[in-house]
């Protein structure tokens, strides 16, 4: 393990973030009528505009400009949808993968979110934050042992001296509940100065462009396919999604320390060309799961509207999510 781990959070209102929400809350509204329905769907926002493209087959048509008007406010949309790719469809109509792809879950025990360190006390951070400045912001926290080495918090509309106290009570409590030492932490409160301009009125922003964020945090390696508005037939959504259920499973199965999973597939074919589990660095074939997309699909129950919550502080380590309770 590196002497020094690092990760960041983002909040709900940062224009990525923005982008993800309206993707997954177009998706939703999709399935909400139609769970069979094909969605493709990314948003691009920045300075007053959003444009919407990608590929939707469905029966269901919601209206998509309430959607984006109570996530990003009033902004001048444009929408252009096609059909999905019919060499795409014939494919996945006979229940292969939507894309070929590598996926990769993880489990640590940590945690109680089974996520490293890092990645939960940056997230906490951010989320406490988020509810005194609800607005854009991130944050960054950074380990060495069992020290917080530093702090990082940008909050839009912050003046700095609040910030700090903020992050200063949230060490004390941090100090107590994970036994970790902060008397030499540095805190780097809206380092560049406050800033009052934020979101889509600073910044341009992109459905999936916080892969690392969504995910594990720097340290724990990625696909690389976002989640962000796919429907379930997407493996890099679905089957990254099993492989967190898998990794929790094993993971209690081998009272293990850390378990990665890696899934690979390919377009139109419907089981993993890959399925491993490395527990404790000793590697194991997966089997016992039906990981057909299909499979997936069925035993998590991904064809209902859920996914726009799970755009706002990463796809793992929340209860309320099916693929968190192996």
């Amino acid at each position: 393990m590196s002497i020094f781990r690092t990760a960041e959070s983002v909040s709900p209102r940062h224009p990525d973030k923005l982008c993800d929400q309206i993707s997954d809350a177009i998706l939703d509204a999709y399935l909400a009528n139609d769970a069979n329905a094909r969605v493709a769907i990314e948003t691009v926002g920045g300075h007053g505009k959003v444009f919407i493209t990608g590929e939707v087959s469905s029966i269901s048509h919601p209206e998509i400009a309430p959607i984006v008007g109570r996530i990003a406010g009033d902004v001048e949309l444009t929408v252009h949808l096609a059909k999905q790719s019919p060499e795409i469809a014939s494919g996945v109509d006979t229940g292969g993968a939507g894309d070929q792809g590598i996926m990769t879950g993880y489990a640590t025990s940590e945690t109680l979110e089974l996520l490293p360190l890092e990645v939960v006390l940056a997230r906490k951070l951010n989320q406490r934050l988020y509810k005194q400045w609800p607005y854009d912001g991130k944050t960054q926290v950074t380990l060495s042992g069992s020290e917080i080495v530093a702090v990082v918090a940008s909050f839009q509309h912050a003046k700095q001296a609040e910030l700090r106290s903020a992050v200063e009570k949230w060490l004390d409590a941090v100090e107590r509940g994970y036994s970790l030492q902060t008397t030499n932490t540095v805190i780097h409160a809206n380092p560049a100065g406050d800033w009052q301009q934020g979101g889509f009125d600073a910044d341009a922003g992109l459905t999936g462009r916080k892969l690392v964020v969504d995910n594990y945090g720097p340290r724990i390696p990625i696909g690389g396919g976002c989640f962000s508005g796919k429907d379930p037939s997407k493996v890099d959504r679905s089957a990254a999604y099993m492989a967190r259920y898998i990794a929790i499973d094993y993971l209690k199965k081998f009272e293990a320390r850390e378990v990665y999973v890696y899934l690979a597939y390919a377009i139109g074919y419907d089981q993993p060309l890959e399925a491993t589990a490395v527990v404790d660095g000793k590697e194991y074939i997966v089997n016992g799961y039906d990981l057909s997309p299909s499979g997936i699909t069925s035993y998590l129950d991904l064809q209902r509207p859920q996914y726009e919550q799970t755009a706002r502080y990463g796809h793992f380590g929340h209860s309320e999510f099916s693929w968190e309770v192996a």
